[in-house]
């Protein structure tokens, strides 16, 4: 399906960016994959990916905070692949707590992250795109960009900014082949999440079932995690031929907490 296409996908050793990178390297696509850990443990899982998929899977560090080390990103893998066609925005971190405790130097690194970095790869990765008419930016933003919940106001901020973005890239591009489009997970079942279970459940005296019922999927209708794997499908589907007319739009995959 994506055979010939140029793929980067940034933060994606593990969870969402893994599962997406997975899933465009299965559709035909080559990958960049990218994140910040130690050279041994980074060229690991890149072997382990291109073996799985039978694919040209290549792997770059750089930190998600710096807007410059996002554009030199983007231009060392069209160095290394000749272009990139696909560009899944990815990277983000969380932080909780009340406004009025929330860290400022932690709220200028979850802009940076979750929000500029998103600015600074789609600004690079766009003149390639437009020479040659086609290209695909999706940005991984979450229900948290259309809904708000207490203790996230960065984490929140930011993801409303990836939705706004969003939209305004896709107008300036619509003429150009290039669609720009945020899906907007719920809860994951990612690793990171896994492993919050015990300790919720041991801290609230509940069963793991509960925490995940009650508390982690307490706003889900369907009661049921997204999964990497769906997120990856659906990033191949806006990826393909068949996604193209989709664009500046922001997608849930939330189980209905939206739909509340």
């Amino acid at each position: 399906m994506l055979q010939g296409k140029v793929a980067l996908v940034t933060g994606s050793t593990s969870g969402i960016g893994l599962g997406c990178a997975e899933a465009l390297a299965a559709a035909g696509a080559k990958v960049m994959m990218n994140g910040s850990r130690d050279a041994d443990a980074a060229e690991d899982l890149r072997a382990e990916v291109a073996a799985r998929h039978g694919a040209d899977i290549r792997y770059l560090a750089a930190d998600a905070a710096s807007g410059d080390a996002i554009r030199n990103l983007v231009a060392e893998t069209e160095a290394a692949f000749g272009k990139v066609d696909i560009l899944v925005n990815n990277a983000g971190i969380q932080h909780v707590a009340p406004i009025e405790d929330f860290p400022p130097d932690m709220w200028d690194r979850i802009m940076a992250i979750n929000l500029s970095a998103v600015f600074h790869g789609t600004a690079a990765a766009l003149p390639g795109m437009k020479a040659r008419r086609w290209g695909r930016v999706i940005n991984i933003a979450s229900a948290h960009s259309l809904v708000a919940s207490p203790f996230k106001s960065a984490y929140v901020s930011a993801k409303h900014g990836v939705l706004g973005f969003t939209k305004t890239a896709a107008l300036e591009v619509a003429q150009h082949g290039i669609t720009v489009n945020a899906i907007c997970p719920g809860y994951v079942l990612t690793p990171l999440v896994e492993k919050q279970i015990p300790d919720t459940a041991r801290a609230r005296g509940i069963t793991e079932e509960e925490v995940k019922r009650d508390v982690l999927l307490a706003a889900q209708p369907t009661k049921e995690f997204a999964t990497v794997e769906q997120i990856g499908a659906l990033t191949v589907f806006l990826s393909s031929d068949a996604g193209a007319a989709i664009t500046g739009t922001g997608i849930p995959m939330d189980g209905g907490w939206t739909a509340q």
